[in-house]
C-alpha cells in the first residue's frame, strides 16, 4: 500500500471489508510507531476538516487510539499533548454534528480520566465553567459540558469542590429559570446530584439544599409538558434514584415536600407507567436505605398509611382471565415469586413486590398494625379482588418481616386465612391456600402445632376441588409445607391420607395437577426418610407407569418431573428398597438425556438432579453411570450469559449459548440455576464417590475455581465453595488408595494450593458477608485437608487474605456502630443490627478457626505469620469487644501455648493478663476457654508462668467457690478451673502451698464428663504424692471414694485405659496405708461400690478392668453431666 494518503488510509481503516480494515491498521501502527507526533498531529488537521465524512472517520480514528491504549497517548510529545487538548476543546465547542459532538466528548472522558487525577489537563475545568456560565453556550455543548462534570465527579471527586462553589449560583437560575429549554434545566439536575455524592462535607452538602426545590420543580413542569418530555424526567427520575440510595440524609430537610411530589407523580394516571414507577422506586429507595437514615421514613407523617395504600391498589389491578381457571400452560404462583422487568410486570405482580420490599425495609412492628386494621376490612369485602388483594398482601409482609416481629399478629393472619378457604371466588381460595405456603415456612413451627387441627383438614378438602384445578394443585404443594415441619406424631398419622390423595392426582389429566402432586409426594419422600420404606412398594409401580408411557417427544418433560420424583422416593426408602428398580430407571433418564432436545434445559437439569440423588442413594454403585452423566454436567456447568446483559435484566433475558452442538436460547434464571444445580451435584458425585472420582477431579475444578467469583449469582458461589472440600478429599483418598493412575502425587501436592489459594483469593471480592462466613468455612475445612502441602508463599497469601476479612469486618462493624447512634435509631433497627453483628461474631470465628487450623498444622513456623497479624488480633481482645470475639481470640493463644510450647512463651507477658481478667467474665463460653488456657500455661509455661500463680489461684477460687458454680451454665466453667488448678498442683508445687491447695484441688473430684482431671489424679497416685494422701493420710478417705466412684461409673469419668491405670496404685495403697485409716475410708463406700471394688482388687495382678468389671452402675452419688459435652482428653504431647 506504497502511496497511499492519508485520507485513503482512514478511509480504509474504518471499512466495514476485514481485509481492508486489517491492512490500514498495520500500516497505521507503522506511521504511529515512526513518527507517532506528525501522525496524530495530521488526525487533528482531519478532525476540523470541511468534509464532515471525513472529519467523522478522523474523529472516530482519534477517539480509537487514545480510547484502546493510552500508550499511544504518552509517546506523544508535551508541545503535541498540548495542542490536541487545546483543539480538542475548541472542536467540542464548534462542532455542530450530534455524532461528531458525542465523539469528542468521548474522547474528553477517555484523556479525562488519565490526565486529572495527576493535574495534567487543568485547563479543562476552566474550559468547563466558562462555557456551562456563558448564556450563548449552543444546547449540544451545555449538554455536553453537563455530562463531562457528571463524569468528573466520579473521576476526581474533591478536587471539583471549589468549582462547585462557584457553580453553584448558575445551578440555582437555571433550575429555576421557567424560560430556559426544559432539558437544559433537566440535564442540569445530572451534575447537581454527582456534586452532592462526591462532596465529603457534610458542611458543604447543605450548600445545595436550596437548590432541591427547583430539581423538583424542573421535574414537574417537564411532566406537565403533555408527555413531550417524560423520556428525559425519566432520567432525572433515575438520576434521583441513585441521589435518594447514595444521599438520604441530604433529602431529610425538604423530605416532606420530596416526597409530596414522588406521591403526586406515582398516582398520576396521566403519566407513563414507567414514570409513574420511578417514582414508586425512589420512594422504596428511600425506605431501603435504613444503613444510612435508619426509621428517618417512619417518622414521616401519613408516609406508611399511603404507600401502603398505593401498593393495596396496584394489587387491586387484576383481571379474572379463564387462562387462570383453566390452568393450563402457567405457573402455580401466577409468577409472583419469579423474576421480571419490573418496568412492564403488570401492576398486580409489582405492587405485591413492591409490598414485599416495603415491608423489608420497616419491619413487621410498624406495618403490621397499620395493614391488619385495612386488610381486615377486605377480607370480608363484597368484590373478590379485595378479598384476593388481602391475601396477598398478607403474604407479601409475612415474606418481608421478621418472624419476631411478627409471631404476636399470628392468630389475626391464621384467622384472614382460615376465613377465606371457604370463599366463593376460586382465585381467593388459591389466594389463602398460597398464604398457607409461605405461613408454614415463615411461622415455623408455631403455625404447625397451635393450627394443624384447622388448616389440614381444610387443604385435605381443596386437593378433592376437581373442578378448579389450580386450586387443587396449590393445595397438593401448600399441604407438604405445612407437614415438612410438622413432629414426628402429628406428622406420620397423616401421611396416608395424603399420599392417597396425591396418587390420584398422579392421574389426572392437568398437567399442573400432575406436576404439583409429583412435586408433593418427591416432598413427603424427602420429609419422611427412612419411614417412607414402608410406602415405597405402594408408590413406585404408579410413577414407573407414568415414566414409561411419557415416553415420547411431548411428555420429556413430564418424564424428566417423574425421575426428579422417584430420585426423592429411592433416597428415602434406601439402596436396598430400590435396587430392583434402579437398572429401569437408569435406562430411562440415560433415554431422558440423550433423547431431550437440546432446547428442554431444563429437564436436562432435572435429570442430572435425580442423578446427584440417585448417587446418594446407592454410594459406589453408581460409578458404571458417571459416564453418561458427567459429559451433560460439565457442558451445563460452563455456559456462560450474555455479558452485555446488565445484572438487573440477567434473570429475565434471554441468551444465546452452544449447547449440544446447537445454538441455542434459554433464560437468564435457568442458565444460573443449572450452574448452581452442577456444582452440588459435582460436589456429590466427589463426595460419595471419593476415591473412584478422580479421573474428574481435574475437569470439576476447572470449572468450579472459577465460579468462586461469579458474581453474578450467590449462590452459585457458595455451591462452588463447598464443593472444593469434596475434590479435595476424593483427590486424597485416590493417592492414599493408590487410585490415581501412575501413583501421581504431584497432581494431588498441586491441588489443595490452587483449591486454598483461589479459596483465598474469592474472600479479596466477596461483596456478601454470609458468603464470606461459609468461604471462610469451606477454606478452614481445605486447609485440614491439605493444608501441611502449603509451600511459605501460599500460607503468606492465605494470611493476607485473613488480615483483608478482619479489616472489613472492623470497617463494617465501624459503620454499625454509626447507624446506631443516628437520631432514627429504633427497636426494629436494633433487631436488624443484633442479626448483623451476630454475622460478623460468625466471621471472627470462622477466622479465628482458620488461624487454630494453621497453628495446629504449621506450629512455631507459622509464629512470623502470626506476628503480621497480631495488630488486628489484639484489638480483638478489648472490654469493647463482644464475648464471643474475646473467646475466639483466647482460643488462638490457648492453641499457641499447646502447639508451639517453648516458641510461645514470647506471648504470654501480653496474653497471660487477658487470660486472666477472662477467667471471671460474665459470659460462661469466654470464662470457661480462658481458664482451660490456664491450665495449659501451667503446663507449658514452665517460670515464664511462675509470677502469674497467685492470680491464677485467687481467678480459680472465685469460680470453684462460687454460689452457683455447678449451675448447667456454670458447669463446664467450673470443671475448667478445676482442671487449671490441677495443672498448678501437677507442675507448680514448689511455687503453692501444697497442704492447702491439693486438698482444695481434691474436694472437687470426680468430674462427670472430663476424664482429664481423673487422668491427673492418677499421675499423682503413680508417684505416691505424700502430699495428696496427706502426712497422716488424713485426705486417703476421700481418694479412695473419688477411685470407686470413677471405677465403677461407666464411660462418663474415665477411659477403660484410664480405669485400668488406677487398680495397681490402689492395690500398693492397700499395702501402705494403715489398716485403720483403710477401713474408716472403706466404710465410707456405698454397699455396691464395696462389692465392686473387692472384685477388682481381689483380682490376678494383669487383669483388666474390664474383665472384672460387673457393668452395674453406681447406685450412690449422682455425677454432674456436661452441657455440650465438651471432654478435653490429651494435654501433654
Amino acid at each position: 500500500m506504497e502511496g497511499i494518503s492519508f485520507e485513503s488510509l482512514v478511509s480504509e481503516y474504518l471499512c466495514e471489508t476485514e481485509e481492508k480494515h486489517s491492512v490500514a491498521v498495520s500500516m497505521i501502527n507503522l506511521m504511529f510507531q515512526k513518527d507517532p507526533n506528525s501522525f496524530a498531529l495530521k488526525l487533528d488537521v482531519g478532525s476540523s476538516h470541511d468534509d464532515i465524512d471525513f472529519r467523522t472517520k478522523c474523529v472516530t480514528l482519534f477517539f480509537t487510539l487514545v480510547n484502546d491504549d493510552l500508550c499511544h497517548w504518552n509517546s506523544l510529545s508535551v508541545s503535541t499533548q498540548s495542542i490536541l487538548k487545546t483543539n480538542l476543546l475548541m472542536r467540542l465547542k464548534l462542532e455542530q454534528s450530534t455524532y461528531i459532538n458525542e465523539m469528542l466528548f468521548e474522547t474528553v472522558l477517555a484523556l479525562a480520566a488519565s490526565l486529572l487525577p495527576n493535574d495534567n489537563w487543568p485547563e479543562l475545568l476552566s474550559f468547563l465553567y466558562h462555557y456551562v456560565t456563558d448564556s450563548n453556550s449552543n444546547k449540544l455543548l451545555k449538554d455536553s459540558v453537563f455530562s463531562i462534570f457528571c463524569f468528573l465527579g466520579e473521576v476526581i471527586g474533591e478536587k471539583l469542590v471549589p468549582w462547585v462553589r462557584d457553580l453553584h449560583p448558575f445551578f440555582l437560575n437555571t433550575l429555576n429559570d421557567d424560560t430556559l429549554d426544559i432539558n437544559v434545566r433537566i440535564m442540569a439536575m445530572f451534575p447537581v446530584h454527582m456534586f452532592i455524592q462526591c462532596t465529603p462535607s457534610s458542611y458543604e452538602k447543605e450548600r445545595f439544599q436550596d437548590l432541591l426545590p427547583g430539581m423538583m420543580k424542573t421535574l414537574t413542569d417537564a411532566l406537565i409538558t403533555n408527555g413531550e418530555h417524560q423520556e428525559a424526567a425519566q432520567a432525572a427520575l433515575g438520576s434521583l434514584i441513585q441521589l435518594a440510595k447514595n444521599e438520604p440524609r441530604f433529602l431529610r430537610l425538604q423530605l416532606v415536600e420530596v416526597v409530596n411530589t414522588m406521591f403526586e407523580i406515582a398516582e398520576a394516571k396521566i403519566l407513563q407507567e414507567c414514570t409513574r414507577r420511578l417514582a414508586i422506586e425512589f420512594l422504596l429507595t428511600l425506605v431501603e436505605a435504613r444503613e444510612k437514615v435508619p426509621g428517618m421514613m417512619k417518622k414521616l407523617p401519613r408516609f406508611i398509611d399511603t404507600c401502603f395504600t398505593m401498593f393495596l391498589n396496584l394489587i387491586l389491578d387484576i383481571k379474572d382471565e379463564p387462562s387462570w381457571h383453566s390452568a393450563e400452560g402457567a405457573e402455580i404462583n401466577d409468577h409472583i415469586y419469579s423474576n421480571w422487568n419490573r418496568w412492564t410486570v403488570d401492576n398486580y405482580l409489582y405492587g405485591a413486590a413492591c409490598l414485599c420490599r416495603f415491608s423489608k425495609a420497616l419491619g413487621g412492628n410498624t406495618i403490621a398494625p397499620i395493614a391488619i386494621e385495612q386488610l381486615s376490612s377486605y377480607v370480608v369485602a363484597p368484590e373478590w379482588e379485595k378479598r384476593h388483594a388481602a391475601l396477598i398482601a398478607l403474604v407479601q409482609i409475612v415474606r418481608g418481616s421478621s418472624k419476631v416481629m411478627m409471631i404476636k399478629y399470628l392468630e389475626q393472619v391464621v384467622n384472614m386465612v382460615l376465613h377465606s378457604f371457604r370463599d366463593p371466588h376460586p382465585r381467593v381460595r388459591w389466594a389463602a391456600i398460597n398464604a398457607i405456603c409461605y405461613l408454614s415456612t415463615d411461622f415455623c413451627p408455631d403455625l404447625q402445632e397451635q393450627y394443624h387441627n384447622q388448616v389440614l383438614p381444610a387443604l385435605a378438602a381443596a386437593m378433592d376441588d376437581f373442578q378448579n384445578p389450580r386450586v387443587q394443585a396449590c393445595a397438593s404443594t401448600a399441604v407438604v409445607m405445612f407437614v415438612l415441619a410438622l413432629k414426628e406424631p402429628i406428622s406420620f398419622s397423616h401421611i396416608d391420607e395424603i399420599l392417597n390423595k396425591l396418587l390420584v392426582l398422579l392421574q389426572n389429566d392437568n398437567q399442573m395437577v400432575q406436576d404439583e402432586a409429583l412435586f408433593a409426594l418427591g416432598s413427603v419422600a424427602d420429609f419422611s426418610k427412612e419411614h417412607f420404606q414402608k410406602y415405597y412398594d405402594f408408590v413406585m409401580p404408579y410413577l414407573k407407569t407414568i415414566l414409561v408411557n411419557a415416553n415420547d417427544e411431548s411428555n420429556q418433560m413430564l418424564q424428566s418431573k417423574v425421575l426428579l420424583c422417584i430420585s426423592k422416593v429411592a433416597l428415602a426408602a434406601g439402596k436396598e428398597k430400590f435396587r430392583d428398580d434402579l437398572k429401569q430407571v437408569m435406562e430411562v433418564l440415560k433415554y431422558s438425556l440423550q433423547e431431550s432436545h437440546v432446547t428442554e434445559y431444563k429437564n436436562i437439569l432435572r435429570c442430572l438432579k435425580a442423578s446427584s440423588r440417585i448417587c446418594v442413594c446407592i454410594g459406589k454403585e453408581f460409578l458404571p453411570y458417571m459416564s453418561i452423566v458427567m459429559p451433560y454436567a460439565v457442558e451445563c456447568a460452563q455456559l456462560e450469559p450474555d455479558k452485555t446483559v446488565s445484572s438487573d435484566k440477567l434473570y429475565d433475558s434471554m441468551h444465546k449459548v452452544m449447547f449440544g452442538g446447537e445454538m441455542i436460547c434459554i433464560y437468564g434464571s435457568d442458565l444460573l440455576e443449572g450452574k448452581s444445580v452442577l456444582c452440588s451435584a459435582l460436589q456429590v458425585y466427589a463426595q460419595i464417590l471419593g476415591e473412584d472420582f478422580y479421573p474428574w477431579i481435574l475437569q470439576a475444578a476447572s470449572i468450579l475455581i472459577p465460579l468462586l467469583k461469579f458474581y453474578i449469582h450467590s449462590y452459585v458461589r457458595k455451591c462452588a465453595s463447598c464443593a472444593m472440600v469434596s475434590l479435595l478429599r476424593s483427590a486424597k483418598l485416590a493417592v492414599e488408595k493408590e487410585n490415581a493412575q501412575g501413583g501421581n502425587k504431584w497432581y494431588f501436592k498441586q491441588l489443595p494450593g490452587r483449591i486454598i489459594l483461589a479459596l483465598g483469593d474469592a474472600l479479596y471480592s466477596e461483596p456478601e458477608t454470609k458468603l464470606c462466613e461459609k468461604i471462610l468455612r469451606e477454606l478452614n475445612n481445605c486447609l485440614n485437608i491439605g493444608g501441611t502441602l502449603l509451600n511459605e508463599d501460599q500460607v503468606h497469601r492465605i494470611t493476607y487474605a485473613i488480615k483483608h476479612v478482619i479489616i472489613e469486618s472492623s470497617r463494617r462493624k465501624g459503620k454499625l456502630t454509626e447507624r446506631e447512634k443516628s437520631e432514627d435509631f429504633d427497636a426494629e433497627e436494633a433487631e436488624l443490627l443484633r442479626e448483623e453483628r451476630e454475622l460478623e461474631e460468625k466471621v471472627f470465628y470462622r477466622v479465628s478457626c482458620i488461624l487454630l487450623t494453621l497453628i495446629k498444622t504449621f506450629k512455631a513456623a507459622f509464629l512470623p505469620f502470626l506476628d503480621e497479624l497480631s495488630s488486628y488480633l489484639m484489638p480483638m481482645t478489648g472490654k469493647d469487644k463482644t464475648a464471643q470475639e474475646r473467646s475466639a481470640c483466647v482460643n488462638i493463644f490457648n492453641k499457641l501455648v499447646e502447639e508451639c510450647n517453648e516458641s510461645a512463651l514470647q506471648y504470654y507477658n501480653i496474653c497471660l493478663p487477658f487470660l486472666l481478667d477472662s477467667s471471671n467474665d460474665e459470659n460462661p463460653v469466654l470464662r470457661e476457654n480462658a481458664l482451660y488456657g490456664l491450665g495449659l500455661c501451667a503446663e507449658y509455661g514452665g517460670l515464664v508462668f511462675k509470677p502469674f500463680i497467685g492470680e491464677a489461684l485467687s481467678r480459680i477460687n472465685v469460680v470453684i467457690t462460687h454460689l452457683h458454680a455447678l449451675a448447667p451454665e456454670n458447669e463446664q466453667a467450673y470443671h475448667d478451673a478445676v482442671f487449671a488448678l490441677g495443672q498448678i498442683c501437677q507442675f507448680h508445687r514448689e511455687s503453692i502451698d501444697s497442704t492447702q491447695i491439693i486438698p482444695a484441688w481434691l474436694n472437687c473430684l470426680p468430674i462427670r464428663g472430663n476424664m482429664v482431671v481423673h487422668d491427673q489424679l492418677c499421675s499423682m497416685v503413680e508417684r505416691s504424692d505424700r502430699k495428696l494422701l496427706g502426712p497422716k493420710y488424713e485426705h486417703f478417705p476421700k481418694l479412695l471414694l473419688v477411685f470407686a466412684e470413677v471405677l465403677c461409673a461407666g464411660k462418663d469419668l474415665a477411659t477403660e485405659e484410664m480405669k485400668n491405670r488406677m487398680i495397681n496404685p490402689l492395690r500398693n495403697l492397700q499395702k501402705t496405708v494403715p489398716a485403720a485409716t483403710w477401713a474408716s475410708a472403706w466404710s465410707l463406700l456405698l454397699p455396691q461400690q464395696e462389692m465392686e471394688l473387692e472384685s477388682i482388687l481381689s483380682h490376678k495382678e494383669d487383669a483388666n478392668l474390664s474383665s472384672v468389671q460387673s457393668g452395674a452402675k453406681l447406685g450412690g452419688r449422682k455425677g454432674r453431666k456436661l452441657k455440650g459435652g465438651r471432654q478435653k482428653l490429651i494435654l501433654r504431647k
